[in-house]
């Protein structure tokens, strides 16, 4: 897939990916322990989520500005160079006890992301044959997932582990010299994988600052040729078309996982530390599904299998929505019934989307359109603070979509917030998402170059 002389660089490129993945996973790990650390509300640590987001919205764009002007590897550094700055950014913060000084870490350790994702994922294309393209992307992207696991488990021994178990009011009840001395122990482990982190990302800038610039890395013109490139993406269906499939698969992608710990509560009565295990098996199941299908590429067609996937996992949603929860089997200690396997199986089918939606999208367009094509899958991310208050709004008010799972226990969960109808009828947006990914996979599934096409 990659030409010998391409190794270490691409090697170098897997390592950022990794990095993101771990990177979102335990951002997402922030918003109930500042919510505990610094006894707000949860809409005022929601701003954790709106930071992260909001930053990919915004910095994505610019960055493509970058990489066009100046090319891919100036793209890298300035990427890894922004996540440095943010996450130390952590270090004044812990000592100031300060809430919003870590929001603006989080902002810009988010823009450092954005950057090295709308770097490294048209990089990774550029890296070889067009034939072998979205295959490449998705072995790249193979190792987020595994950096996503990581993260979660980095979270969980390093952040939550060292949480203070006294409540809010037990805390406010506290002499505040105490209060004080508990919660910069609780912020000084809130920055150690962060800043810890630092000095892979810094291995890795050191790696990228030292090698030379390739024939790839060339700049594509500067900022001159701007709109000819925007009438290249606009006259381009299988680009922005892509964009509208990338906003609905990583809707989905951050909606069913969001709601994942609470349907599981619901559905089997097991305690949120066992919720947070069927996470940690669908997100295993993800990363071996990704893993499968980019070997399974090298023979099959990567938009027809993604055809079949989305189709598995529309099925997959129905089931959600419809089978029993009756336990049919147990293991790892947990239990499970045929829908709580939908709901785990939904993981397996979208592994190989997010890069094959983004190879085909970029996939057969002239490559000056790469650069800023790149950004507009990467602000497609923007889906997932879409989608989530969707299926959140029907979880609170069903209303209308409760006619889809009549037979169900409509009864609130007083500690949940939600019923079993509530929660079965949310999953019609998964299912609805997955259509979109479905058709945009058919329209551009026959092959040209490589890729797929209309």
């Amino acid at each position: 897939m990659v030409p010998k002389k391409y190794i270490g660089i691409f090697a170098m490129l897997v390592s950022c990916f990794a990095l993101w993945g771990l990177l979102n996973n335990m951002t997402d790990n922030l918003v109930p322990s500042f919510q505990k650390i610094f006894m707000t509300s949860q809409s005022t640590a929601g701003f954790v989520q709106i930071s992260f987001y909001g930053a990919y919205s915004v910095i994505a764009l610019a960055a493509s500005f970058l990489i066009q002007k100046a090319g891919y590897r100036v793209g890298v550094l300035a990427g890894l160079g922004v996540y440095i700055a943010g996450a130390l950014l952590y270090v004044p913060a812990c000592i100031m006890q300060s809430f919003w000084t870590y929001i603006a870490g989080i902002f810009i350790v988010a823009g450092g992301c954005a950057v090295l994702e709308t770097t490294c994922n048209p990089y990774v294309l550029a890296l070889g044959d067009e034939e072998t393209a979205v295959r490449r992307l998705n072995f790249a992207q193979m190792f987020n997932p595994l950096g996503s696991f990581i993260g979660i488990i980095l979270a969980q021994q390093l952040i939550l582990a060292h949480l203070n178990p006294a409540t809010a009011a037990e805390r406010r009840a506290m002499d505040p010299a105490a209060l004080k001395e508990i919660v910069n122990t609780e912020l000084f482990w809130v920055c150690v994988p962060y800043v810890g982190l630092c000095a892979i990302a810094a291995a890795i800038w050191v790696f990228f600052y030292r090698s030379k610039p390739t024939e790839i890395d060339k700049s594509e013109g500067g900022f001159s040729d701007i709109g000819e490139v925007l009438r290249i993406l606009m006259h381009s269906p299988r680009w922005y078309l892509g964009v509208v499939a990338q906003i609905f698969y990583v809707g989905v992608q951050i909606a069913a996982w969001t709601w994942m710990n609470v349907y599981c509560q619901k559905e089997l009565g097991v305690t949120p530390k066992q919720g947070a295990s069927y996470y940690l098996i669908a997100l295993c199941m993800f990363i071996a599904c990704r893993w499968i299908c980019t070997g399974l590429m090298k023979w099959f067609n990567p938009a027809k299998m993604m055809a079949v996937s989305a189709f598995c996992a529309v099925l997959a949603s129905l089931g959600v929505m419809y089978l029993p929860s009756r336990v049919i089997f147990a293991a790892f200690g947990l239990p499970f019934s045929w829908n709580v396997v939908c709901l785990c199986a939904m993981s397996g089918f979208m592994s190989l989307m997010f890069p094959t939606i983004y190879g085909i999208g970029l996939g057969g367009i002239d490559p000056k359109a790469h650069k800023l094509g790149a950004a507009g899958l990467i602000m497609a991310i923007v889906g997932g603070a879409l989608l989530t208050p969707w299926m959140a709004a029907i979880i609170d008010k069903p209303g209308f979509w409760s006619a889809l799972v009549p037979m169900f226990d409509a009864t609130v969960d007083p500690n949940l917030k939600a019923s079993s109808m509530s929660l079965r009828a949310s999953f019609v947006v998964p299912a609805i998402c997955f259509a979109v990914v479905f058709v945009y996979a058919m329209i551009f599934r026959r092959r040209k170059g490589g890729v797929s096409q209309q």
